[in-house]
């Protein structure tokens, strides 16, 4: 492992710890305190605490949180193999104000990663745009972890201009490289197929590949609803560039807001349908809309697997 030597590298690294602790957290008490409360996390199967007993295992922060004595009670083996693949294209840059959907991802996924770190699950890390540029092996350890911390801060920094996307080809990687059974989470606006009939259906070939070879898929479709799925710019003239090929092109919005939607609709309705099919699970990610939903769908997918 590369060693890190700025302190503001080790500043952000240790802000990127520190946000996905407090999201893995938070959902963690919301789980016991809604109607959640029983849903198998095996990393804290959590129990009320009995008068008398040693308390080396209570879970002081959820009591401060709760005002309850809860006990851990550790999974010894590790229970699952997760590859969380990242799209680092030009499109997933937008939008240029306030978070883009490639900072989303990059939280979502570091909170996943302390999420399996705490579950004593195996993971590893895989960024992509027009090949797979870089991939890590499957792992369990704190080091591990903020080793990818250090991956998935690099790819913020140092974000792509004019990059396109080729889903497809990493997908096949991926299926090639997995020899264990295993989770394949893919983050991705998936805006590649959007206007390619055949581009969409050699990508539900390589997802298929995948689910030859035994292993499950969870799709989080990162999007900007406002903009991405009702088009929603202000009715005035303007100029639109394609992020990843730099084509313009000069138009109203309100001209062609409701063909547009219903292009959209199609294509989303589309892949929904494919992916149902093929026993694939597909997440709608709006980037204003938070993170514990993801995390949610994550525990539904694992616990049908173990």
């Amino acid at each position: 492992m590369a060693a890190l030597h700025s302190n503001n590298e080790l500043r952000q690294l240790a802000d990127l710890d520190l946000l996905a602790r407090q999201v893995v957290e938070g959902f963690i008490t919301g789980l016991h305190q809604s109607p959640f409360h029983g849903f198998s996390v095996e990393f804290a199967e959590h129990r009320l605490y009995n008068s008398g007993e040693s308390v080396k295992n209570i879970d002081w922060k959820l009591m401060a949180k709760t005002d309850k004595m809860f006990v851990k009670q550790y999974e010894e083996e590790t229970n699952l193999r997760c590859y969380l693949m990242l799209d680092t294209s030009s499109s997933m840059n937008y939008p240029e104000k306030g978070i883009s959907k490639l900072q989303f991802s990059i939280y979502a996924i570091a909170s996943l990663m302390y999420l399996f770190k705490k579950q004593r699950d195996a993971f590893g890390l895989c960024l992509f745009a027009t090949e797979v540029e870089w991939i890590s092996a499957v792992r369990s350890t704190g080091a591990h972890l903020f080793y990818l911390f250090a991956q998935l801060e690099k790819a913020w920094q140092q974000p792509k201009g004019r990059s396109q996307t080729d889903i497809t080809k990493a997908i096949h990687y991926i299926a090639q490289e997995a020899h264990q059974r295993s989770l394949v989470i893919i983050f991705s606006d998936m805006m590649e197929n959007s206007s390619n009939p055949a581009k969409a259906d050699a990508l539900f070939a390589a997802l298929q590949h995948l689910k030859y070879n035994k292993h499950e898929v969870l799709i989080f479709n990162v999007n900007d609803r406002a903009h991405e799925h009702e088009f929603n710019f202000d009715n005035r003239p303007h100029q639109f560039t394609d992020a990843e090929t730099g084509q313009q092109v000069n138009l109203h919005p309100g001209q062609v807001r409701e063909s547009y939607q219903a292009a959209y609709r199609n294509y989303r309705r589309q892949l929904e349908l494919k992916c149902a099919r093929f026993g694939i699970n597909w997440v709608d990610a709006g980037i204003a809309e938070g993170y514990y939903s993801l995390l949610k769908s994550y525990l539904v997918k694992r616990n049908k697997m173990v």
